[in-house]
């Protein structure tokens, strides 16, 4: 029999980790005689919250402010606050384990959609229900996904357009005044220019690919990320506008693909979101 590692004995010794609560319970327990939001006859009824989840508590992977909340009243009040404006694609040829997490970090910074291409069906796993928070969708292959993006763009841009030429023809009849003009015609322009700006961005480590720290992203766009080991399909890449790396500086190719997209998405976060 061997002896124990002297590690593992002094680990067990040390009392450790305590580890803080996490979620909330019962609100019977959290809230003891305060009227429940799910009862309509109560003062702070609230069509939001979840009324198996007020029984049983709520220990979730949320921010505390949805605590209790239904899935349906967290994905819409998402929206309500407005998502980011870029778009992550996965190709799923593979069925690679990673495309849960991809999910899940595209639900943290609230990717606007989240694209499947190849089969329906997808590794779940590491998403841990976040799935149900994002807009997802599904595409046959990849020449199907990026036509749909171009002709989404166009109908932007489109729009956009259109909401200027409006604006002008009531700002000269006067049916808006000179501040209501300016607030809605910068928006107008701004979606506008961010419509004409916008490209498909692969990341994969290739011949021809820029270095991830020194690229300007877009703020309208769509990744596209492949499956762990090959990356992105030759059809992606000949597809996408501009190809991106992540510098590295150890043995390996390539880091993990989960891991890849994290690091790509918090690039945008960091050009293009706004932190309190």
């Amino acid at each position: 029999m061997h002896e124990p590692n002297p590690i593992d004995v002094a680990a067990k010794a040390s009392g450790e980790p305590v580890f803080r609560e996490v979620g909330l319970g019962p609100w019977s327990q959290t809230h003891p005689g305060e009227p429940r939001p799910d009862d309509p006859a109560s003062p702070n009824y609230d069509a939001r919250y979840d009324t198996e989840l007020l029984d049983e508590g709520d220990r979730r992977n949320v921010l505390d402010p949805y605590r209790y909340w239904s899935v349906e009243a967290i994905k819409e009040d998402l929206d309500r606050k407005g998502r980011h404006n870029f778009e992550v694609a996965v190709e799923n040829w593979t069925h690679d384990f990673n495309i849960g997490s991809m999910v899940r970090t595209a639900n943290a910074f609230t990717a606007r959609t989240v694209h499947i291409v190849g089969p329906h069906k997808w590794n779940r796993k590491g998403a841990l229900m976040t799935e149900l928070y994002q807009h997802i969708e599904n595409h046959a292959c990849i020449q199907g996904l990026v036509d749909d993006w171009h002709a989404r763009i166009n109908a932007e841009r489109e729009d956009a357009q259109a909401r200027m030429a409006a604006l002008d023809e009531q700002h000269a009849n006067g049916a808006i005044d000179d501040a209501q003009y300016e607030t809605q015609y910068a928006a107008a322009r701004h979606d506008y220019e961010a419509a004409l700006a916008a490209r498909v961005i692969a990341l994969d480590i290739v011949p021809g690919a820029v270095p991830m720290e020194t690229y300007a992203f877009p703020e309208r766009c769509l990744m596209l990320f492949g499956a762990e080991g090959p990356g992105l399909s030759e059809k992606a890449l000949e597809l996408a506008d501009d190809v991106v790396y992540i510098s590295q500086f150890g043995s390996v190719r390539s880091i993990n693909a989960g891991a890849a997209a994290a690091v790509s998405m918090h690039a945008w976060i960091a050009q293009h979101a706004h932190v309190a």
